[in-house]
């Protein structure tokens, strides 16, 4: 198997760089007219396949909107996972981890081995300490899969940690992307990606990371092109990798709507591989 990085690479010029999210949380599912239940889970997760297996580079489900509904939530995330990978669809558990030794190693067994939650990224959280990531590194390089490292989020809880300053005078979020950048070292384009938050108010440093940047905030929560054309040099564009969700769910439960804002989605953010 080639390397994520690569896998992914090759999606997004093939799809557009669009990451689609499945987040069905209680709201949505009553907006779409269904239940709050596992019947009303499995109806949306459905839907969501069909509308984004084989036509998006990236898709991401919310685990924790499965997880509350118990094992019988863990099944459908497990089926979505499945029928996704299974149409050859990359797909992003965003279940951001964050642990260390034994613990953070069987996480990313679980979300990167073979077993029924394996995935071909996760979501982690190096705020233990970037080295804390080793296991999940490590599992990552040997299955040829992928991590994308939380380092600069939008939400304003986030900046007394993340735009403070470290040891060595880094701002903290750039020194996380700095530490993801060490390990896609290489002609390839690399499997360890960075979470950057579209409605930043100070740009981060990309140059380095030769790898992806997924960009969560677009859409309902006031990001969009203009944001990330603000915060991402031209020369960097091409491996930001806008989230979607909301915005997109919207539309449904209707297939035809939901393509059809998937395409206007689409053309929006296709400057980023132009």
């Amino acid at each position: 198997m080639t390397s994520f990085g690569v896998r992914l690479a090759a999606a997004m010029d093939r799809f557009g760089p669009l990451c689609t999210g499945i987040d069905p949380h209680a709201q949505l599912l009553r907006a779409w007219d269904f239940s709050a239940d596992i019947d009303g889970l499995k109806r949306f997760a459905d839907i969501c396949v069909e509308v984004f297996a084989g036509r998006v580079a990236l898709v991401k489900p919310q685990v924790a909107f499965f997880e509350v509904y118990g094992s019988g939530g863990i099944v459908v995330l497990e089926d979505t996972i499945a029928a996704l990978r299974e149409a050859g669809t990359l797909v992003l558990a965003d279940a951001k981890r964050g642990d260390i030794g034994s613990t953070m190693a069987a996480y990313a067994q679980a979300w990167l081995g073979d077993g029924p939650l394996g995935c071909d990224a996760v979501t982690v959280s190096p705020y233990l300490g970037f080295g804390s990531l080793a296991p999940a590194l490590e599992t990552a390089r040997a299955d040829d899969r992928g991590l994308f490292v939380l380092a600069a989020t939008s939400n304003p809880e986030a900046a007394q940690l993340q735009r403070g300053t470290a040891a060595d005078g880094r701002v903290v979020a750039q020194s996380m992307i700095d530490a993801a950048a060490e390990h896609n070292a290489g002609p390839e384009f690399g499997s360890v990606g960075v979470v950057v938050g579209a409605t930043l108010a100070e740009p981060v440093d990309i140059g380095a990371l030769n790898g992806p940047v997924l960009m969560p905030g677009v859409g309902a929560q006031g990001g969009g092109a203009e944001s990330i054309r603000a915060l991402i040099p031209a020369a960097h564009r091409g491996a930001v990798v806008p989230a979607v969700s909301r915005e997109l769910l919207g539309a449904g439960p209707s297939v035809a709507a939901m393509r059809t804002k998937l395409l206007k989605l689409a053309d929006e953010f296709a400057f980023l591989h132009s």
